[in-house]
């Protein structure tokens, strides 16, 4: 029996060799909601290139980010790391820090950016033998160099909008260029220019708000909010046609979201970006390429946490004992992961949402508010809208699975935030706009960052901020 589990767990390794190590791609949208997609139910929005793939491939129909903010979940990509474990729970925010006088708890603070002690995906295929590009946003440190940037956590080379030349939530720059275009002909020539395998990172900017959509979708979709949105995501869609038109044969591309969409847009779900309702954290997800038999649905809870040991395991990689995440491939075999339970720990403020944690176990969810401390309980299979909570019906259920949080919590040093915070003041409207995005609180981020601040002088002004 030990020989046959050895004989199959080196199964994929002989498969990579024998192939050759696949090119591996990550297409990282953000904001992108669950139903957004022709291949998850949108039935408005054109999107004929993602279903194309999608259908080619494996679809994940309860794929979920691993929180409900860009920062976080990119981090979790990039290490399989639940966020207790790497410390960043959302984008540092001058609006958002700890005590302002909007919130009724003291919330956790966040780290600015991933520590250069985790070994990435990109560290670890690079070691590997790949050519690792990044194009897009990355959001988990700021500056030229060091270990906050792509280039310092293993990217041989990192293109982001400002390179492109456009200014911070500029689609269309001073030369009437599209952002999602040219940051996808940056994806093309890296893919043309790579001879050997090569790991690419597409984090792209749509479909972000504030919106600039092309003139000719405007037109078919329409002027308002909902026909903009509708116009930036299908400029997506033509953009990941062209760039799906020249990846070579041996290529594995994974399609998904960073977080929910805005409320607007994720209905009927509860919630949305900012919250850990579904609304929050489900995100359209697929994977295809060599290997991937088409035609395929998932109906397994999976995670972004998920990417990092998957990506390792097609390139013959071991993934690291301590990652949280499960490699997806045995899903695309008609395998499964054998996973007991999602988590999402987000202690922060951040628009509508408020410090709170999650687990989902089977078909049930539970969700912890750390301000008023109550404790809710859906059955997704029966009610995905999150709208009749089983709390007080299911008193043993819900003492069960909270204690099942709070153990994995305990277990992660995850913070529990619950101090009332005595600046606290219900007349005060929250601060809107994003020009405040990643200033944060300089006592918050220490004195370690002072050398690199005094260093860096006249060029912190030409940092790239969401």
């Amino acid at each position: 029996m030990k020989l046959k589990l050895f004989i199959v767990a080196l199964l994929p390794i002989l498969s990579s060799l024998l192939m050759g190590q696949p090119n591996l791609i990550v297409v990282l949208v953000d904001d992108m909601g669950w139903q957004d997609t022709g291949f998850a139910g949108n039935k408005v929005i054109e999107t004929h290139n993602l279903d194309q793939l999608a259908s080619d491939g494996i679809i994940f129909s309860q794929a979920y980010a691993s929180a409900p903010n860009c920062a976080p979940t990119r981090a979790c990509l990039m290490t399989g790391l639940y966020p207790p474990r790497h410390g960043v729970y959302t984008v540092v925010d001058a609006r958002h820090n700890p005590g302002q006088p909007n919130h009724k708890i003291i919330a956790a603070d966040s780290k600015a950016e991933l520590a250069g002690e985790f070994v990435t995906v990109a560290e670890s295929l690079k070691k590997a033998g790949y050519a690792t590009g990044m194009v897009g946003m990355w959001n988990l440190g700021r500056g030229r160099s060091g270990s906050r940037v792509p280039t310092g956590q293993g990217f041989d080379s990192y293109v982001q909008p400002r390179d492109l030349g456009f200014q911070k939530d500029e689609y269309i720059n001073s030369k009437g260029e599209y952002l999602t275009d040219c940051m996808t002909d940056t994806a093309i020539e890296f893919v043309q220019k790579s001879n050997g395998p090569f790991f690419l990172y597409f984090a792209s900017h749509a479909i972000h708000a504030p919106f600039q959509p092309k003139r000719e979708l405007t037109q078919k979709y329409g002027g308002d909010e909902a026909g903009k949105y509708a116009a930036t995501v299908e400029a997506l869609d033509h953009n990941i046609g062209r760039l799906a038109k020249v990846l070579p044969d041996n290529t594995i591309l994974i399609f998904t979201s960073d977080n929910g969409g805005t409320r607007r847009f994720v209905e009927p779900l509860r919630g949305g970006k900012g919250t850990l309702y579904e609304g929050g954290v489900r995100v359209p997800a697929f994977a295809v390429g060599k290997g991937i038999r088409g035609n395929q649905v998932s109906d397994e809870p999976i995670s972004t946490i998920d990417i990092y040991p998957t990506l390792l395991e097609l390139a013959g990689i071991p993934a690291p004992e301590a990652t949280d995440g499960k490699s997806l491939v045995p899903l695309w075999t008609g395998g499964s992961l054998n996973r007991d339970s999602l988590y999402w720990h987000f202690p922060c403020y951040i628009g509508n949402g408020s410090p709170s944690s999650a687990m989902r176990k089977g078909d049930y969810k539970i969700i912890e508010s750390f301000e008023s401390g109550k404790v809710e309980l859906y059955d997704l299979s029966k009610d995905p809208e999150e709208r009749r909570d089983l709390a007080i019906k299911e008193p043993e259920l819900t003492a069960s699975l909270y204690n099942d949080l709070k153990d994995w919590q305990a277990r992660t040093n995850a913070p529990r935030p619950s101090k009332p915070n005595p600046k606290y003041d219900p007349t005060v409207v929250q601060k809107r706009g994003r020009d405040q995005r990643g200033k944060g609180d300089q006592n918050q981020r220490g004195q370690r960052d002072k050398g690199e601040r005094d260093r860096q002088g006249s060029r912190n002004g030409d940092r790239q901020n969401r």
